[in-house]
């Protein structure tokens, strides 16, 4: 289903097509580019769901949110629900010939494990290049989800007992949690620093409110305000944990949205302005070329 006024991106619920009532799905790669048709995977598509991907073979490039990805052996990617993102594509253009596994899940699947509440948050980073020794321990993981998803789909039978289709689901919630916090625990990819844990709890207060206000303020005191902080502790525990202030990811965050109402809709650069709370439409322009090296309308004719 294509929203009202989106000019090419595809929004995807979840639905899985075994028709099994859980929350995950396990493919690989190629059984996904066989559902999907070729026009609609070389479009831009916005998920509700999670999607973690990790690649043992191959190559292509993948695009998140206007960054490109490459994917190899070791990539491992993960798409939060609202992302926009291209299949992974090959030099032709066309989706990549990759050896890969998927692992596709609603937001409520996984356990409530506090160590996997950033990853799941959609603050974390969505690529990584992993080593060998971890590329080993995610592998074998990804492999005994896949080999569990496969047991679920043969107990689905009227002469399995329900007791085992029900142990079977919360053994896949288990693995996939404990593939979450193998996640959690390795290094930011950018080289900056755990957070401590107080910091990284207003952290990730700050960055809840942000995704819920970005168009009705960018400034740091509302947040503050809002979440009974002071100014100056935002900006510390977002320091700590991305290396950026509150006010640099609040304008990072209205940015982000600006490239994508600008990239996959048809409305106007002064409505898009509007909607993310400018007044006036020079003012966006110059917030815009201040957040992106670019002008609006440079921006938007780049991606199409």
């Amino acid at each position: 289903m294509v929203e009202s006024g989106q000019r090419d991106v595809i929004d995807i619920a979840y639905d899985n097509p075994d028709r099994l009532h859980t929350g995950i799905e396990v493919l690989t790669f190629d059984a996904l580019k066989r559902r999907l048709k070729s026009s609609v995977a070389r479009r831009p598509s916005r998920l509700d769901f999670h999607q973690i991907m990790l690649v043992s073979g191959g190559e292509g490039a993948a695009m998140v949110d206007f960054v490109t990805y490459p994917c190899a052996r070791g990539t491992l990617l993960h798409l939060r629900p609202g992302q926009v993102q291209r299949l992974p594509s090959g030099t032709n253009g066309r989706p990549a010939d990759l050896d890969a596994v998927l692992l596709l899940f609603t937001a409520d699947f996984p356990p409530p494990l506090p160590a996997t509440r950033e990853v799941l948050d959609g603050f974390g980073p969505v690529g990584r290049r992993l080593p060998p020794d971890e590329f080993a321990a995610f592998d074998r993981a990804v492999t005994e989800l896949e080999a569990e998803y496969r047991t679920l789909r043969d107990e689905q039978t009227p002469d399995i007992a329900h007791t085992d289709v029900e142990l079977t689901g919360a053994l896949l919630r288990q693995l996939l949690g404990a593939l979450l916090i193998r996640t959690a625990r390795l290094p930011d990819p950018a080289g900056r620093p755990a957070p401590a844990t107080p910091g990284a709890e207003v952290y990730l207060a700050f960055r809840r409110e942000l995704e819920h206000s970005f168009a009705t303020t960018r400034t740091v005191e509302d947040y503050a305000a809002r979440l009974g902080y002071s100014a100056r502790t935002l900006t510390r525990a977002c320091l700590a944990a991305t290396g950026r202030s509150a006010k640099q990811l609040a304008d990072a965050r209205v940015a982000l949205q600006a490239q994508r109402l600008l990239a996959h809709t048809d409305l106007p650069v002064a409505e898009i302005g509007r909607t993310l709370g400018f007044t006036e439409a020079t003012n966006f322009g110059k917030f815009f070329a201040r957040e992106t090296g670019r002008t609006p309308g440079d921006f938007r004719r780049a991606q199409r």
